[in-house]
Order: structure tokens, then C-alpha cells, then sequence
């Protein structure tokens, strides 16, 4: 199944994403600018082979749940999330609200 909404935080919306999987829930909360998901996100992939596509997005892992992403601090970010000054251990949705 696959569930999307909108969510506000701190005034500005984003946009939810959850996919139920076999054995596992892939995860992602996003806007124009950036993202952050679940552990399935493969943050040395997009700071090393996709690094011409600037992704801005940030990886917190053993979330199981959206409420759970937004208040994990993130285990890995692209280098384009530092220039945004979204820094690891970061929690969800504090850098969410640098994306905006």
C-alpha cells in the first residue's frame, strides 16, 4: 500500500510518502528542494555517482514510521544538505525546515 499527505511543519507543507513493503516500509518525507527517508537511501550513491544532480536529502535509519523520520536524527546527508547547513545528527524535521 501506498499512503501520501501532506504534513505541516512549522507553517510550511510537505509532502509524505509511505510504502508498505515485504518486510519493510520505505519512507520519505519531501518538498521542492530536498528530502529525507529511511535508511533504504543510499546517500553515497548521490555524493559520488550522482553528484552533478545536487540531491539535498538526508537518511535516518530504524524508523519505522513518518512521526518516527521526522524526530530521528539523520545518520548521513548529501554534501548538497551541508551547503544548506542541515549537519548529521540533525533530527528530521529541523532539517526539513532548511529545505524551505
Amino acid at each position: 500500500m501506498i499512503n501520501m499527505e501532506p504534513i505541516n511543519i512549522e507553517g510550511h507543507t510537505f509532502l509524505s510518502i509511505s510504502v508498505e513493503l515485504p518486510k519493510t516500509n520505505l519512507l520519505v518525507v519531501t518538498n521542492d528542494k530536498g528530502y529525507i527517508m529511511c535508511g533504504a537511501l543510499d546517500v553515497a550513491l548521490l555524493n559520488e555517482k550522482l553528484k552533478d544532480r545536487k540531491v539535498v536529502a538526508g537518511r535516518a535509519v530504524g524508523v519505522k514510521t513518518i512521526s518516527q523520520l521526522l524526530d530521528a536524527p539523520l545518520e548521513s546527508i548529501t554534501y548538497e544538505a551541508e551547503e544548506l547547513g542541515i549537519t548529521q545528527g540533525m533530527i528530521g524535521r529541523n532539517a526539513l525546515l532548511k529545505m524551505v
